[in-house]
């Protein structure tokens, strides 16, 4: 199919699928906000005064002690948190001294067994070598970064329910974020952090020529396997930071991302996509979220919609929403930020860490 000239826009289709679109908004624009990189070290101190609502003294030492000991291996803040995660779901945080049914001889917070694998009775106690040992076996599963994160802690874990861990997901990102004395942003693989708005236009290929330059026919795709500089590309960008991918090989491909063998296509067809992967999707703005346009809503592309990405909610019932490709030309095809009604778009598209608050 060849590319098509719009009145506002053009949409892009490639043999295989549709891979982009240009789109422009009639929303209210606001000036682009620079960009602020704020990913230090990770370091934690709890002291009687820090509190997590749900949380005793106890349990936030032992998750800050897991975050320590995943800092002193140079552990990603999603490692930390698939870490943290783990423990939640083995022990609640706590250092248990009793096994159970499936594991009578497991103990301490990682519920370790007496193998041989994770060391002495004390090892297993104590929560800075539990932590430590179950770091280093994580470290050692390839690829446990591009992993979803229950599965990258079975594959240390080796319990029966592969999905055990799936609700302490959440939980896992509060406590880490709250136990953290420098603002996560995703700016990097050891930023990323479901749920942040990412480092302004970080967007890795906002230098490469779009098909319009070089024509359809011509046109590379980026890694993800949408046209260079479509908002469908910097959105599915913004979906594997938030996940923790951050380089090649990504783990969100438009070619892949739906468990039906469909490609995730042009920002039309990004609802049906949600759907089909089981991701929720709402009327309630969040912080991460994508935001998707149904053709012609709020003036966008009235063939093809637009994709954005939900960087900051504000109290007054608007958000800014980031994105790429959706000003007219010569502004076309480069990042924005502009504030907007939450009742303009058609619908949020939630990752599995976001929920809408009813």
């Amino acid at each position: 199919m060849q590319p098509k000239r719009l009145i506002i826009g053009a949409g892009v289709a490639a043999p295989l699928a549709v891979l982009g679109l240009i789109s422009s908004m009639l929303l209210l624009l606001g000036p682009a906000k620079p960009a602020v990189a704020d990913c230090g070290p990770v370091s934690v101190v709890v002291d009687g005064n820090t509190k997590v609502e749900g949380y005793t003294h106890e349990q936030l030492k032992n998750a800050a002690t897991i975050m320590g000991a995943g800092k002193a291996q140079d552990l990603s803040v999603n490692g930390q948190m698939v870490s943290v995660m783990v423990a939640l779901g083995e022990s609640g945080l706590r250092v248990l001294d009793a096994g159970d049914g499936a594991g009578p001889d497991s103990r301490g917070l990682f519920q370790q067994r007496d193998n041989g694998a994770w060391g002495s009775y004390a090892d297993r106690m104590d929560p800075t070598t539990s932590a430590t040992n179950f770091i280093k076996a994580l470290k050692g599963v390839a690829g446990w970064e591009l992993l979803e994160p229950t599965i990258a802690g079975n594959k240390v874990q080796r319990n029966a329910d592969p999905y055990h861990y799936q609700k302490y997901w959440p939980e896992a990102v509060k406590l880490v974020q709250a136990l953290s004395n420098s603002k996560f942003s995703l700016q990097g693989s050891d930023c990323a952090i479901p749920g942040q708005s990412g480092a302004g236009d970080d967007y890795p290929w906002k230098n490469s020529p779009t098909w319009l330059q070089v024509g359809a026919n011509t046109a590379s795709t980026s890694p993800l396997g949408m046209y260079y500089r479509e908002c469908v590309d910097f959105a599915l960008w913004r979906v594997n930071q938030q996940m923790g991918s951050t380089s090649a090989p990504f783990k969100f491909l438009n070619g892949s991302f739906r468990p039906d063998g469909q490609g995730l296509g042009s920002a039309l067809t990004w609802k049906a996509g949600w759907d089909a992967k089981g991701w929720d999707s709402g009327n309630t703005p969040r912080v991460g979220a994508v935001v998707w346009y149904a053709p012609g809503a709020g003036g966008a592309d009235p063939n093809f919609g637009h994709v954005a990405v939900v960087k900051e909610v504000k109290d007054n019932g608007t958000y800014v929403e980031e994105g790429y490709n959706g000003n007219p030309a010569p502004a076309d095809h480069a990042y924005y930020t502009r504030t907007v009604t939450s009742t303009v778009p058609s619908a949020f598209l939630y990752l599995p860490t976001q929920e809408e608050k009813k």
